[in-house]
């Protein structure tokens, strides 16, 4: 890659960065738990890799910043595991949300943090697993990692990208960046805007292939989804399903539900952040009976009007059960999470206002199954309309899941490239 004189100082300046971004890591650690797994488990990466992979191996590198990009890359990396059976597959993280949940996934034969984007980390990775093919996930761009892929000439591909102009490797300051773009082999956007994006910059080897999430949720038809202790908790009530809740979006359904205690309707709360101090908060809330997930054993699960699920790993499976669902993040400012989950169900989705960064959401809404409500009395408005009209509820649920089977796809035409 050749590199102006300008360019360089701003790489110089970026090295810099990183070396002090690893130390201020290191001083954070000391007071945040989860920046602390992070930094722990960044130094044992390269010790874990020694135990895990030979020289004789044949290596296959998937890289994911956290678990949402995991379950993004998921149906790809299946069928990747099925083209090269013979490989083993190492898996990255940069997030402890990503590394601590999947940790242990079937889908690769070694999962580490991925070492900060020094030029000795880059360089010590590539030349120790010398993969013969590179999948990362949506959005990360690490210079170093990549310059290095581009030196070794490995086959190295981005799936389920999204660029904007606002980007920063589009801005004046970040244009350097945009050279390391080309050591993709190839380029898997969402959307055409994305493409227009990288063609403006003369980045040609480009797909718009759509988002492998709705190939993903998609797959979850076929799965057994059966909770016996959901069937015994709803007792054939409407099932209202509010996932990845947090404290904003919580206000609005704890008030409804205790507004409302004499509706037909059973609550299923899934908050987002399961710590026992938080549990105890949305508990205090309610004013109805209610009962955690972590005690039902032995307990009439009939008898109660709202079920919190203080664990993980059910969400998905507990959408199947829904009549009407909430998502949350996009209340408060946190970001939105995954909509797709609920509507592949042919579920009417609702969400907060704080949409505008997930496209999914934007044209989901304008299709007519995801609904966005401002406050509490618009939550509350859209709600009761839910329960009280059948037919609303299920034209707007049947809207979502049309939308999920439309938009499928990017899954074949990655593999198509990969088989070439």
């Amino acid at each position: 890659m050749y590199f102006s004189t300008k360019e360089k100082t701003l790489i110089f300046v970026y090295n810099i960065l990183v070396h002090i971004a690893g130390a201020l890591l290191k001083v954070i650690a000391l007071f945040n738990s989860k920046i602390r797994l992070g930094v722990k488990g960044r130094i044992n990466s390269f010790k874990v890799l020694q135990s895990k992979l030979t020289e004789s191996d044949l290596i296959i590198w998937f890289h994911c910043a956290s678990l949402g990009e995991y379950e993004q890359g998921l149906p790809v990396f299946e069928e990747i595991k099925k083209i090269y059976p013979k490989h083993k597959i190492v898996l990255t993280f940069f997030s402890p949300s990503g590394y601590e949940i999947r940790k242990n996934t079937e889908i690769a034969d070694c999962v580490v943090y991925l070492p900060l984007d020094t030029k000795k980390n880059a360089s010590r990775f590539i030349e120790f697993i010398k993969p013969e093919l590179i999948v990362f996930v949506k959005y990360e761009i690490w210079p170093n990692y990549l310059r290095q892929i581009k030196e070794h000439q490995i086959k190295a591909i981005l799936i389920s990208a999204i660029f904007r102009e606002n980007h920063l490797f589009f801005k004046p300051i970040g244009r350097w960046m945009q050279k390391y773009l080309r050591s993709f082999t190839h380029i898997f956007v969402q959307n055409n805007s994305s493409m227009k994006t990288l063609n403006s910059i003369g980045f040609q080897n480009v797909t718009v292939a759509g988002d492998t999430r709705y190939d993903r949720v998609s797959k979850q038809l076929q799965s057994d989804n059966s909770l016996p202790f959901m069937e015994q908790f709803i007792d054939g009530n409407l099932c209202f399903v509010a996932g990845s809740t947090w404290p904003e979006g919580e206000a609005y359904i704890c008030n409804f539900i205790n507004s409302n205690q004499d509706n037909n309707v059973k609550y299923i709360i899934a908050p987002h952040d399961i710590k026992k101090g938080r549990i105890r908060e949305l508990k205090k809330k309610l004013k109805v009976s209610s009962i955690l997930f972590s005690e039902m054993n032995g307990k009439n699960l009939k008898a109660y009007k709202v079920f919190i699920v203080d664990t993980i790993g059910l969400l998905t499976k507990i959408y199947s059960y829904a009549d009407i669902s909430y998502v949350g993040g996009a209340a408060g400012t946190t970001g939105l999470h995954n909509i797709l989950e609920p509507a592949v169900f042919g579920l009417t989705v609702v969400i907060g206002s704080n949409y505008r960064k997930f496209p999914e959401a934007s044209l989901m809404i304008k299709n007519g199954g995801v609904i966005s409500v401002k406050n509490e009395n618009q939550f509350k408005n859209l709600i009761n309309k839910l329960v009280e009209n059948d037919e609303f509820r299920k034209k707007s649920g049947k809207l979502n899941s049309s939308f999920i089977e439309k938009n499928k796809g990017a899954v074949n035409q990655i593999v198509s490239f990969l088989r070439k």
